[in-house]
């Protein structure tokens, strides 16, 4: 008798079938509960410390923070509290009190714009009258440490107004169609130009110095004729800068490599400053040793109509800012030879000067 082979599958156990159900079912599950403890945790996480995220009580929370600030970690401590409020129920005004104790903690840390906005933010959470004369100090205190003089003007005005009807400095002084200019946008516009006018100078000076220079440059635009005169010159640049734009003067080839070269002469001014700004170091004791190996150099001349006079030795207190200007002034250039030999050792920079030589001359006559 014949046999027939069989060449079918055979059929799955009903076992195995139901065994390898269950096993996703459960493995659903756990992914479930998995991400529902996620979600769980997720609304008490404070913040990740390192590669890690951590959840800790209220209370926790509040004496990780306050922790934090006493070893002087300002920053890490400010996120603290902000995870603080996040996990808090907190009333108007314990909220409000919080939110300036993160200004202050950002304040320390140096971070004076975002400082300036929690004082904000606590004002307007709820405005307390024992907060009220310390946020108006530490907002000030910003303002300077950021050099935003005219902001801190018009801030100023709006703190001690008896009027609150508009803001200080909303008055409109042009208008380029739909767009209105303010007084406030104004002293901005003229602060912005006097900090690119002071830019080349931040490598030399300390920040009080540039702060104070800019001062008095800002002073001069107190006399309404001389701010006029400024808005009607940056309005007519204004106007033409935005007929440039409509001309696509941008797009043409010749304005193109002129803007090329701008950048550039822009951006290797950048470096030069950045550079000097971290290599330029002048402390007291540099202008005191500069002075006594100097001295020839600071003596009052005789005067020539009196036979009698006698050449003066002037005091350090008298040419303190003539030394530190020369000081100055040699040492930066010793930091840009420095960077000069630097980028032509990278850059592998030939001159070839024996092709700008003409012939039959040897580069010793030049």
């Amino acid at each position: 008798m014949e046999e027939k082979l069989n060449f079918s599958l055979p059929e799955k156990k009903r076992e195995s079938s139901f065994a390898f159900g269950i096993v996703i079912v459960l493995l659903l599950i756990l992914i479930a509960l998995g991400a529902a403890n996620l979600f769980i945790k997720s609304g008490n996480k404070v913040l990740p410390a390192g590669n890690e995220t951590f959840s800790l009580s209220p209370e926790q929370t509040k004496q990780l923070a306050t922790k934090l600030a006493s070893r002087n970690l300002y920053t890490r401590a400010a996120e603290v509290w902000q995870g603080y409020l996040s996990i808090s129920k907190l009333s108007d005004a314990e909220h409000a009190k919080t939110l300036f104790q993160i200004g202050t903690l950002l304040e320390k840390a140096g971070s004076f714009s975002e400082a300036i906005e929690y004082y904000y933010r606590s004002e307007t959470i709820a405005k307390l009258d024992e907060l009220e004369p310390q946020i108006n100090s530490h907002v000030k205190n910003c303002f300077e440490k950021l050099g935003k003089f005219s902001a801190l003007r018009y801030e100023l005005i709006d703190r001690t107004s008896f009027e609150k009807a508009s803001p200080a400095g909303s008055k409109i002084v042009a208008e380029i169609g739909p767009e209105k200019i303010t007084e406030s946008d104004l002293d901005a516009i003229i602060e912005t130009a006097i900090d690119n006018q002071l830019a080349p100078m931040t490598a030399f000076i300390t920040t009080a110095q540039l702060n104070e220079q800019k001062k008095e440059m800002l002073q001069q635009y107190k006399d309404p004729t001389v701010k006029a005169q400024f808005l009607q010159s940056w309005l007519i640049s204004e106007i033409m800068y935005r007929q440039a734009l409509e001309d696509d003067l941008a797009k043409n080839p010749k304005v193109k490599r002129f803007i090329d070269e701008l950048t550039r002469s822009a951006l290797s001014q950048q470096l030069r400053s950045k550079q000097l700004a971290g290599k330029v170091n002048i402390t007291e004791t540099d202008l005191q040793t500069y002075y006594q190996l100097n001295k020839d150099k600071f003596i009052e001349p005789a005067n020539p109509k009196d036979p009698n006079s006698v050449e003066r030795q002037k005091s350090f207190d008298e040419v303190r800012d003539q030394v530190a200007s020369e000081l100055v002034s040699r040492k930066s250039q010793d930091v840009q030879q420095d960077l000069i030999k630097q980028l032509m050792d990278k850059y592998n920079v030939i001159v070839h000067t024996s092709v700008l030589t003409p012939a039959g001359q040897s580069e010793n006559d030049k």
